[in-house]
């Protein structure tokens, strides 16, 4: 049973604490709880005046048995007194705080993990989240010394604010001390500039906002006693880099001024002993400093961000003397700018706001500042203070990519800061809830054959206890029909059992983490492959779900297809096609079958890599594989290659160049740099498809640990053969005197430029496809002149053999042998052909046209 908290808003709520901005500037919050969690007794008024009250006070709803206290140890220190408790939760836990009025209010939670009989805080791994914001997901302490404070701003609509702890699995949650108080109106506007695109974003105030930093540049902390709405402002030093660029000046606080729109509530947006502090140029010793003083932050790709900028003029000594520029991730977000001039005085008050879109997020934030280019003034720059914000994204998360109502921001790693127009994941799932970990069976009224299944709505890529909570992520279904996303034909969970015989052991072609794949019979001897979802396997869940999204945008003859699907009886199976020749791997090695010729490794690697351009460039987004290798390639009755297992799958990124996004794959196949840096992009595909090339040459694994160390890699291996000049001696003996050298050698030309370090020294597939097609009509001409060659030789025995004739360079027409010509690539004209090194991909031969979806 969950543990419900009842706050009352006349016990906790205390008008008499006011935050003073300064003479005639106060703020007294109409809500004001401040609850030490855990505590036995009322600790009295702390050094900043602020009163915490125990949770025990309002304890008439609490079901004491299914929570713990926890108290520190006697030498154990903490930021303040209330932080040496701690109220721990063993199932979901809510505490509900009724409202005295709408608006901005700060949510602070204190967490340091103190000592527990029954649960190792350390370990504690939980979610927090309101009934609309998701605060944190999977949040956990790893380090015992570690103190943490979340800041976060609501703006709260409702008469009640409900805040609930979800501990995951086998674990639990805890709190030490919560903090909800009444914000300034006007503290975050609703309108605002946003920094890319450049122009003005509406709507903020429909946001909830996290802080992330809060620094008063060049000053001493500022604690909550001492500021105007009970904040923490950080040092900046740890953020600057080099710290040398910059000199700290700090004047008397009773030196700054507020003018303006400022001069009644600027106060409140920050204290004066913020603007009576500054970092500026450092001496450089030079005569021009031209240089930037630069921080640094680390940030999340997948959110947007508000930052604030604190301005005053506390260096100059006379007017219109200081020009500078503010630049965040190398763009300018101010620019020119003289606060003397906008405010007509120096040491005033003066902030601006700027939003941050996620596709600017690449490695974090750099904010920096230095002297505008301008003939007169002072070079110099400087920088009082900063707020960086995180901004919820569009399913209203501040910590992952699902919503409390378990909408999905579809993957994405943009920025959400937009106002409108996020597609939710399959396009129709707006409004959905999560996916619980029971399936619940199908009503009998619902449509079978048109319904869209409960099981194929988004799930969370977490804990399942934070799926099934009763109250928490959702749990309602809404029929959407099938056909509008493609997933094809219903089938009945007997059907399914009659085609599999009843799901035999021995018709099991396949297994994953999502669970087995059986052989099945259907429509009196079609033969179907049946993938049957494992409930108990998280990972699997995903990995399927994630198929599904990718499969119900995807057709393509060389991609396995979807026929259907079930979703009776608490069962998860999908229906594909059936791919009778297996994987491509088992026809290379490891397996007793027939060897494949080079001309039929040729055709699998082209279809292979006309599904992956059709994956990258097919749709309007275009989808990242992330998971190519040889296994992954089917082959059907004709050997014809389908892509296959899009369980890892990641659309690619819109107006950036990747995905920034966990390691995921094979190894062996890996981009390195993708490896290195966890920023996905198709050139992440390529790689791994260079990998696929080699195997289909030297009929060996991509990793092969019983190999002396310099060869276990085999992509390393091949690829120091070929500096060599002996590749041949590593390919397959199988093709040994089969392969037209010519054929050979652009197809391992084709496979280095897939095996570039850096993604972007690597071909499109759209490249590798034409040199592949290159290499085929190589070997055809090969093979096809060897051929008459000998029946020549057969027919004319009595005479002497004579030399081949070779290529005629010099024209399209046939040669006297009457063998096809292929003009040699240095011969060929732009017009016709696009060569690898070039990486355009924009010219290819006229037949190529189709290799668009079909």
């Amino acid at each position: 049973m969950a543990i419900l908290l009842v706050f009352l808003c006349f016990i906790l709520s205390d008008p008499s604490t006011a935050f003073v901005a300064g003479a005639g500037t106060s703020f007294i919050p109409k809500d004001n709880f401040l609850i030490d969690c855990g505590a036995n007794k009322e600790l009295g008024a702390l050094p900043d005046g602020r009163v915490f009250k125990t949770d025990e006070q309002s304890k008439q709803f609490l079901d004491a048995k299914d929570d713990i206290i926890a108290t520190a140890a006697p030498e154990k220190k903490a930021p303040s007194p209330v932080d040496l408790t701690a109220r721990v939760f063993l199932q979901e836990a809510t505490y509900i705080f009724q409202m005295a009025e709408p608006g901005w209010h700060w949510v602070r939670l204190h967490f340091m993990p103190v000592k527990s009989n029954d649960f190792d805080l350390l370990q504690a791994k939980f979610s927090v989240a309101t009934e609309k914001y998701v605060l944190l997901h999977s949040f956990n302490i790893n380090n015992e010394s570690t103190f943490v404070l979340k800041e976060f701003l609501l703006n709260i609509t409702e008469p009640k604010l409900s805040i609930k702890f979800f501990p995951m699995r086998n674990s639990a949650a805890f709190i030490n001390a919560i903090e909800v108080v009444s914000a300034p109106v006007d503290l975050i506007a609703d309108s605002n500039v946003e920094l890319s695109p450049v122009g003005t974003i509406e709507g903020l105030t429909k946001y909830a906002f996290q802080t992330l930093y809060r620094l008063n540049m060049g000053g001493p902390i500022i604690n909550p006693r001492n500021d105007t709405l009970g904040r923490t402002w950080e040092t900046d030093e740890v953020y600057r880099t080099p710290k040398a660029a910059g000199r700290n000046v700090v004047v008397e606080t009773n030196t700054i001024k507020y003018q303006g729109g400022l001069k009644e509530t600027g106060m409140l947006i920050a204290p004066p002993s913020v603007y009576a502090s500054a970092v500026q140029m450092g001496d450089a010793q030079v005569s021009v400093p031209n240089f930037n003083i630069t921080w640094k932050f680390e940030a999340d790709p997948s959110f947007g961000y508000l930052i604030r900028f604190h301005f005053c003029d506390i260096v100059s000594k006379v007017l219109n003397n200081l020009y500078f520029n503010v630049y965040v991730n190398g763009k300018a977000a101010i620019t020119n700018l003289d606060l003397s001039h906008k405010l007509g005085s120096l040491a005033t008050a003066y902030y601006k706001d700027v939003v941050v879109n996620a596709s600017l997020i690449v490695d974090g934030l750099t904010v920096q500042i230095s002297p505008a280019n301008v003939e007169t003034g002072d070079a110099n720059a400087i920088l009082n203070g900063i707020e960086v914000l995180k901004i919820s994204n569009s399913v209203n998360s501040l910590d992952g990519e699902f919503g409390v109502d378990g909408r999905s921001a579809n993957g994405s790693n943009r920025g959400t800061v937009a106002a409108v127009g996020f597609a939710m994941m399959f396009g129709a799932f707006v409004g959905l809830g999560a996916m619980v970990m029971k399936w619940h069976k199908r009503p009998q009224d619902w449509q079978k054959r048109n319904s869209f299944s409960s099981w194929l709505l988004p799930v969370h890529a977490g804990d399942s206890s934070f799926m099934t909570s009763k109250t928490s992520y959702g749990s309602h279904k809404t029929n959407i029909y099938s056909s509008t996303l493609g997933l094809g034909r219903f089938f009945t969970f007997a059907e399914l059992q009659e085609a599999t015989k009843n799901f035999d052991p021995n018709s099991i072609i396949g297994v994953g983490g999502f669970g087995n794949v059986y052989l099945g019979v259907i429509d009196e001897g079609t033969k179907v492959a049946v993938k049957r979802g494992n409930p108990q396997s998280e990972q699997g869940i995903t990995e399927f779900q994630t198929e599904i999204q990718m499969l119900s945008k995807l057709r393509h003859r060389h991609l396995v297809s979807l026929i259907g699907y079930c979703d009776e009886n608490a069962e998860m199976i999908l229906v594909y096609e059936f791919m009778s020749n297996g994987p491509f791997r088992d026809h290379l090695y490891g397996k007793d079958l027939s060897p494949l010729s080079w001309k039929q490794r040729l055709e699998i690697c082209i279809g292979a890599a006309r599904g992956l351009h059709y994956l990258h460039t097919g749709t309007a987004q275009g989808i990242i594989h992330r998971d190519v290798k040889t296994t992954n390639i089917l082959l059907d009755e004709n050997f014809t290659a389908k892509v296959a297992d899009f369980g890892l799958s990641k659309d690619a990124p819109m107006g950036q160049g990747h995905v920034s996004t966990a390691v995921k794959g094979s190894f062996g196949y890996l981009d390195p740099e993708y490896f290195r840096r966890q920023q996905l992009t198709e050139k992440s595909d390529v790689y791994s498809f260079g990998v696929v090339l080699l195997e289909a040459l030297c009929a060996r694994p991509a990793i092969n640990p019983s190999l002396t160390r310099e060869q276990v890699n085999l992509a390393d291996w091949a690829m120091q053969c070929k500096k060599k000049g002996c590749l041949e001696k590593i390919m397959d003996p199988l093709l040994i005197g089969a392969i037209n050298p010519e054929s050979m050698k652009k197809f391992a030309e084709a496979a280095e430029k897939c095996l570039a370090e850096h993604g972007v020294d690597r071909p499109s597939m759209g490249d590798v496809l034409w040199n592949l097609e290159y290499a085929l009509q190589l070997q055809e001409a090969f093979s096809q002149g060897k051929t008459e060659d000998e029946n020549k030789a057969a027919g004319t025995a009595t005479v002497a053999p004579t030399t081949p004739t070779t290529v005629d360079a010099s024209t399209n027409a046939p040669n006297s042998d009457n063998r096809p010509v292929v003009q040699p690539e240095q011969n060929r004209q732009p017009a016709e052909v696009q060569a690898i090194d070039d990486h355009s991909g924009s010219a290819m031969f006229a037949h190529f046209s189709n290799l668009n979806g079909r």
